[in-house]
């Protein structure tokens, strides 16, 4: 006896945010999927890669039976952009759009795009090698060139002769591309270019940069220094931080000296807490200091941020 066929998933209007610069290629991109097995596709940060590939899939008719699997390097990435896909495509989390993370599953039967860390996609080819439950794969922030990323890399190159019904997406900034290229046999590259802001960048000197102490009052000086409007138009600060205990000292040291709303953003956060950097409208002050890992760096988009500070510190 064989098993019917799931029936087709309802999908709404879908339509693009004109601003954002993948829209201009929409119709590129669109015409390789359909054409190639791989497509990989470059851009920089904020250039709308992320949020509008699974919008495509979606409108060439991938999804409507399988799932569309959409993998993010992060948890906290996971799900925040499943819930502006959701928002986008005006329907619930948990619906259409779903995700899923270590301890959380919010995908159901009606789910046709789902979010997911690297590590969850990893797990499920232990029970399913060919990954029969997707129709199309895309593998976001691929330069990253994680251990996870990398063995999917990997393993997808030696299943999709075994499943040429598989599309396969890979997203990069904007290196490595011909790596990625001829790792699928030379599939297709399309690069989305243009901000969607002109950015300035200025380069400040810090008189003792290897003490701890005088970074963090020199970012205080400046964070004092944008608000008092002393490098322009007043506007919301996102400072990068190697770890939770920078963030922790920082935060303790803006507090005092500052009414500003501080914003701590990393992954170990409670969801609520993460929420608040995405919720514009309960704030105290004038601006707000947003102070982020490097999660905010490339998986995710801050809204609102007009000031970037940088102290050009990793932890490696």
């Amino acid at each position: 006896m064989q098993n019917s066929p799931a029936p087709e998933r309802r999908v709404p209007a879908i339509t693009y945010p004109e601003e954002l610069p993948i829209v201009a290629s929409r119709d590129e991109i669109a015409r390789a999927i359909n054409a190639h097995q791989v497509v990989i596709v470059a851009g920089e940060t904020g250039s709308g890669k992320t949020t509008q590939l699974p919008k495509i899939c979606l409108e060439l008719g991938r999804g409507r039976t399988s799932l569309i699997g959409h993998t993010q390097p992060r948890r906290l990435a996971a799900r925040t952009v499943a819930a502006r896909i959701a928002q986008e495509l005006r329907t619930t989390l948990g619906d259409l759009v779903g995700y899923q993370v270590r301890f959380t599953d919010q995908v159901t039967e009606n789910t046709a795009i789902k979010l997911m860390t690297d590590g969850i996609l990893l797990a499920e080819m232990q029970h399913d090698r060919l990954l029969r439950k997707y129709d199309t794969l895309i593998i976001d922030e691929a330069h990253e060139r994680s251990l996870n990323i990398d063995f999917l890399l990997g393993y997808l190159k030696r299943i999709l002769p075994q499943r040429p019904d598989l599309k396969l997406i890979v997203t990069s900034a904007t290196i490595d591309l011909e790596s990625f290229s001829r790792h699928f046999n030379d599939a297709p590259i399309i690069e989305v270019s243009g901000r969607t802001f002109p950015v300035e960048t200025q380069y400040l000197g810090l008189e003792s940069a290897e003490d701890d102490d005088s970074v963090t009052a020199q970012i205080v000086s400046l964070v004092a220094d944008i608000d008092a409007g002393q490098f322009g138009t007043r506007g919301d600060i996102l400072v990068f931080l190697p770890g939770e205990r920078d963030i922790r000292e920082l935060a303790k040291a803006l507090r005092q000296a500052t009414e500003l709303d501080i914003l701590p953003l990393y992954a170990r956060l409670s969801q609520s807490e993460q929420n608040r950097v995405f919720d514009r409208s309960g704030r105290k002050s004038g601006i707000r200091v947003v102070l982020a890992t490097n999660v905010a760096e490339t998986s995710l988009t801050v809204p609102g941020i007009r000031y970037v500070i940088d102290p050009g510190e990793a932890r490696i």
